[in-house]
C-alpha cells in the first residue's frame, strides 16, 4: 500500500485536481475580469461582482462539504477492500444534497436587497448586486451537484474525470461571458452585468449534464434511489453537520473581510476583490495536494497503513510548500500587471499594487492549512477541522481585525488578519497530526 505514495502517484491526483479545483476561481474570475473592463460604470460592476461572487462562494462551499464526506466514507471502504458495501450510499447523499441546497436558496432570495445591505451594498453597487445575483443564484444546486460527483470520483481515487468537466465548463463560461457581456454586432445587444450572471449559470448547466453522463458511464455507482437509508448516512451527516459548521465559520471570515472592505468605499472593494480572486486562484491551486492528501489519506486509514500516511503527509506539504513558493515569487514581481487583468482604473490598481505583497506573503503558510485540511478531511477527522476553523476565527481573524478597523490599517488590516487566521489553522493541524498518527507509525 505504502507505493502509492511516490512522486508520480500523488501527482497524477494532485494535478488534474489542481486543474478541476481552480476552475471555480476561474469561472469567477472571468466573470470578475470582463465585468471590470465594461465601458459603462465598470468598477461599480466589479464591485457587485466581487460581493455576490462572496456570498454565493459562502452558499457553495458550506454545502459542497458534503463532498469530502462523500470522498472519505468512499475512499475507506475502497482502501478496506469493502466497496461494494457502500454502493447504495452515494445516490442517497447526492439526494440529501441537492434537497439541502433548494431550501437554502428557497429561504434567500426573498430577501437578497437586505442581505446585501448588511454586506454594505449601497445604490449603484446594490442594484447591481441584486441583478447579478438573481440570475446567478439558480446555479446553486447545479454546483452542488457537480461538487457531489467530483466527491464519488475522488473517493474512487480518480481526479482525471472532474478535471475534463471543470475545463470544458470554464472554456464554455469565457466564451459566453465575450459573447454576452459585450455582444455581438448585429446579433446580439451587450448585456454588460446581466450577461456575466447568464454565463456563468449556463455554463454550471453544461458542467452537470456533463459530470451525470461521466458518472454513468465511467463508474459503477448507481443514482438509483434504494431502501433502506445506508448505515454510512449516519457518519456522512455528522460529518457534513461538522463540515457546514466549519465552513460557517470560514465564510464568516470572508465575508466579513469584504464587509469591512465595501464600508471603505467602491475603489477599495474593488482592489478587495481582484486581491480575493488571486488569492482564491492560488488557494485552490495548492489545495491540489490537499486533494491528493484527501483521497490517499482515506485509503491508507482503511488499510490501517499508519507508516504510509505518515510518508504521504510529508510529501504533499512539501509539494504544496514548494508550489505556493514558486506562485508567491512570480506574483510578487508582476503585481500591477495581474491587476491589470481585472481593471484599468488606476486608482484602483494603486489601492491593490500597495498591499498585494500580504497576499504573496501567506501563500506558503496556505499550503500547511489546505493540505492539512485535505488529509483530516480524508481520515474523517471533521470535529477537529471544525473546533479549529471556529477557533482560528474567533481568536486569531476578529481580533486582528478589530484592531485594524480601530486604527484604520484599512486593506492593509483585513489582510493582516486573514494572514494571522492562516497561520491559526495551519500550525494547529501540523501539532494535531504529530500528537494522534505519528505514535500510530511508531507501534
Amino acid at each position: 500500500m505504502s507505493s502509492i505514495i511516490n512522486f508520480k502517484n500523488i501527482n497524477r491526483l494532485a494535478v488534474p485536481a489542481i486543474i478541476s479545483g481552480i476552475a471555480e476561481p476561474v469561472l469567477s474570475a472571468t466573470d470578475t475580469a470582463i465585468v471590470g473592463n465594461i465601458p459603462i460604470h465598470g468598477t461599480e460592476s466589479l464591485a457587485a461582482v466581487g460581493i455576490v461572487g462572496t456570498f454565493l462562494s459562502m452558499l457553495i462551499w458550506i454545502l459542497a462539504q458534503t463532498r469530502s464526506a462523500i470522498s472519505a466514507i468512499i475512499s475507506q471502504y475502497l482502501g478496506a477492500g469493502k466497496l461494494d458495501e457502500v454502493k447504495t450510499l452515494p445516490a442517497q447523499a447526492i439526494l440529501f444534497n441537492i434537497g439541502l441546497s433548494f431550501i437554502i436558496l428557497l429561504a434567500t432570495v426573498p430577501f437578497i436587497k437586505e442581505i446585501f445591505m448588511l454586506l454594505e451594498a449601497k445604490g449603484l453597487v446594490l442594484d447591481y448586486c441584486i441583478t447579478y445575483y438573481s440570475i446567478r443564484v439558480w446555479g446553486f444546486p447545479l454546483s452542488l451537484f457537480v461538487f457531489a460527483i467530483f466527491g464519488i470520483f475522488r473517493g474512487l481515487q480518480n481526479t482525471f474525470w472532474p478535471m475534463i468537466v471543470a475545463l470544458i465548463g470554464v472554456v464554455t463560461n469565457i466564451v459566453l461571458d465575450i459573447i454576452l457581456v459585450y455582444g455581438i454586432e448585429g446579433v446580439i445587444n451587450p448585456m454588460h452585468l446581466e450577461g456575466a450572471a447568464w454565463a456563468s449559470l449556463l455554463s454550471q448547466g453544461v458542467m452537470a449534464i456533463i459530470s451525470l453522463i461521466l458518472l454513468l458511464k465511467k463508474t459503477e455507482v448507481s443514482l438509483r434511489l434504494k431502501k433502506p437509508w445506508h448505515p454510512e448516512m449516519n457518519r456522512f451527516l455528522v460529518m457534513s453537520a461538522n463540515l457546514f459548521i466549519r465552513s460557517l465559520a470560514l465564510n464568516t471570515t470572508l465575508l466579513l473581510a469584504v464587509r469591512e472592505a465595501t464600508s471603505l468605499g467602491v475603489n477599495y472593494v474593488a482592489a478587495h476583490t481582484i486581491a480575493m480572486q488571486l488569492w482564491l486562484f492560488f488557494a485552490f491551486f495548492i489545495d491540489g495536494y490537499g486533494s491528493a492528501g484527501n483521497i490517499l489519506g482515506g485509503k491508507l486509514l482503511g488499510a490501517k497503513d499508519y507508516k504510509g500516511l505518515i510518508g504521504m503527509a510529508k510529501k504533499v506539504n512539501i509539494y504544496g510548500i514548494i508550489v505556493a513558493s514558486i506562485l508567491g515569487g512570480v506574483a510578487v514581481c508582476i503585481p500591477e500587471t495581474l491587476g491589470s487583468i481585472f481593471t484599468s482604473d488606476q486608482q484602483v490598481l494603486e489601492i491593490f499594487t500597495s498591499f498585494f505583497y500580504l497576499v504573496v506573503m501567506v501563500l506558503p503558510i496556505n499550503a500547511l492549512a489546505f493540505v492539512g485540511d485535505g488529509i483530516f478531511k480524508g481520515l474523517g477527522e471533521t470535529s477537529f477541522l471544525r473546533n479549529v476553523l471556529v477557533g482560528s476565527t474567533l481568536l486569531g481573524f476578529m481580533p486582528i481585525l478589530f484592531i485594524a478597523m480601530k486604527y484604520d490599517w484599512k486593506l492593509h488590516g483585513i489582510w493582516i488578519a486573514i494572514t494571522v487566521w492562516m497561520l491559526c489553522r495551519g500550525v494547529s493541524l501540523v501539532i494535531k497530526f504529530r500528537n494522534k498518527y505519528v505514535p500510530l507509525a511508531a507501534n
